[in-house]
């Protein structure tokens, strides 16, 4: 008759035997496996009936020596088994597709940095050769100038001794005398023409407006602000990584420095009172003002050109 207790109400001796029996039947479950795959030596019930009773035993103990022997192992068959010339041919073209990608992927890069190179150095030389150009067009050519007593072809033969007599006789000539030359008139200071930083070494012409074929030719004035020594604000703007580069260091600019904007021969001297980095949308930096500053302008940081880099100064004289 079946046994129909709980767990609970069995003692710890019963339990430990029912253990023993539940771990003899798993291994005779795996035993029977093994053999059915044949990978141990075939024994007779009885003898695996008596090797589980004497498992079973709480005093059993495992007898010394050799119980079982040696199985060979099937070897696994040519058609499943993979071949090592296969693997290794499988495995270097791998390595050469690898390989292939990598020198592609490099060759793209740098075909991206030459590139980039080459149209940095175009627009440069572009910069260099309008730069001229505009040099060659502000230094104006010198005229000799021609002092005339008379036009030539006059009426009046040459003398004996080689002189001319004068068309006006000596007794009239203080009634014919030239006016005194009158003096011209000097100009008002006009538009922007030159801009001088010590401090970073910059010293370029100023072009009028601001377009991208203006700052070719230099630093750009925006049209409509005011002009050196006017109360206003003066706006001036150049590329720090194109065109010459003009405004490259224009952030090493420290407050107190000084900067000199001519127009024509007159100079006005600043000294920088603010620097401060805005949003290209920014455009508050370009309006008037009540005192005579100077706001110089550039892209920022260099070479990323993601935000504008504004340096202010104040008229000093």
């Amino acid at each position: 008759m079946a046994d129909r207790r709980t767990v609970d109400e069995l003692s710890l001796e019963e339990l430990e035997e029912l253990l023993i029996i539940k771990r003899r039947e798993a291994r005779m479950w795996r035993l029977r496996q093994l053999a059915a795959q044949g990978r141990v030596v075939h024994t007779s019930s009885s003898s695996l009936a008596q090797t589980s009773a004497s498992h079973s035993d709480p005093g059993y103990t495992r007898p010394t020596g050799k119980r079982f022997s040696a199985v060979p192992l099937k070897p696994l068959d040519a058609a499943v088994r993979p071949s090592p010339s296969g693997m290794n041919r499988g495995q270097r073209l791998r390595d050469r597709i690898l390989l292939g990608v990598e020198i592609l992927a490099l060759a793209g890069l740098l075909f991206v940095f030459f590139s980039a190179y080459e149209t940095l150095r175009t627009l440069n030389q572009e910069v260099i050769t309008a730069r001229a150009a505009e040099r060659e067009m502000l230094v104006p050519t010198p005229t000799p100038l021609v002092h005339f007593e008379r036009l030539p072809g006059g009426h009046t033969p040459p003398n004996q001794l080689g002189g001319t007599t004068p068309d006006v006789p000596l007794h009239l000539q203080q009634w014919v005398q030239p006016a005194p030359p009158q003096p011209l008139p000097t100009p008002s200071v006009g538009k922007p023409t030159r801009i001088v930083i010590p401090a970073i070494g910059v010293d370029a012409p100023i072009v009028e407006g601001v377009t991208w074929e203006d700052l070719k030719k230099g630093v750009g004035h925006l049209p409509g602000s005011a002009h050196p020594g006017q109360r206003g604000n003066m706006y001036l703007a150049a590329h720090n990584d194109i065109f010459g580069e003009i405004f490259r260091d224009l952030d090493k600019l420290e407050l107190g420095d000084e900067f000199f904007v001519y127009s024509g021969s007159h100079q006005f001297r600043y000294k920088v009172t603010a620097k401060r980095v805005i949003e290209p949308t920014d455009v508050s930096v370009m309006l008037p003002s009540t005192k005579p500053i100077a706001t110089l302008q550039t892209c920022y940081p260099y070479l990323v050109d993601s935000h504008r880099l504004v340096v202010i100064g104040e008229l000093v004289e």
